[in-house]
């Protein structure tokens, strides 16, 4: 994988483009933020993430899905299971991740921030090949915007809190952290 700083894409990565995008304020990206989706709840490798950031998952095929239906949502990277990375949004577009956030005192953190959203739930491990393309993925985004810092990656649950939970207790912050160290 080699993120490309010049068009904001992921060399490597699956390719996905969602129409959920807009362009970014006049703002250093300097913030990464850790999610995690799967759809339907709790399922993993369906394609439904991918359909439902392209505005095209059928409401009709799980009951969950029509209270979704409306949403308008995109992270700019997904990291399934087995370690695949798709990018839906270039890195210097601002995806639709955050929703309402805050992070030391700014709010709409879309506006300064790259989303990455992990397959997975709150009350489950992270596999290991998630990790690996996770860190790597870092890596190449602490490379090209140096602004993200350690202390600038955070979870999803630290910009919204009482409203968001993610990436959930399951994720190892101490495992991930220290890799990027090394």
């Amino acid at each position: 994988m080699q993120l490309d700083p010049a068009t904001g894409w992921c060399h490597g990565a699956h390719h996905c483009p969602s129409p959920n995008f807009n362009t970014r304020p006049e703002a250093e990206i300097s913030l990464l933020v850790i999610h995690n989706i799967s759809l339907p709840p709790a399922q993993f490798k369906t394609g439904k993430v991918q359909e439902f950031f392209q505005n095209r998952l059928d409401v009709t095929e799980h009951p969950y899905f029509e209270g979704i239906a409306e949403l308008r949502v995109s992270a700019h990277f997904l990291i399934e299971r087995d370690g695949e990375l798709t990018q839906f949004v270039s890195c210097l577009d601002r995806a639709w991740h955050a929703g309402v956030s805050l992070f030391e005192g700014r709010e709409t953190c879309n506006d300064f921030s790259i989303g990455i959203e992990l397959e997975g739930t709150d009350d489950q491990p992270f596999t290991d090949a998630q990790y690996d393309a996770l860190i790597a993925l870092t890596r190449q985004l602490q490379w090209a915007w140096p602004a993200i810092t350690p202390q600038r990656i955070c979870g999803h649950s630290d910009i919204a809190p009482g409203r968001k939970t993610d990436p959930g207790p399951c994720f190892d912050w101490v495992r991930f952290r220290s890799a990027l160290q090394d």
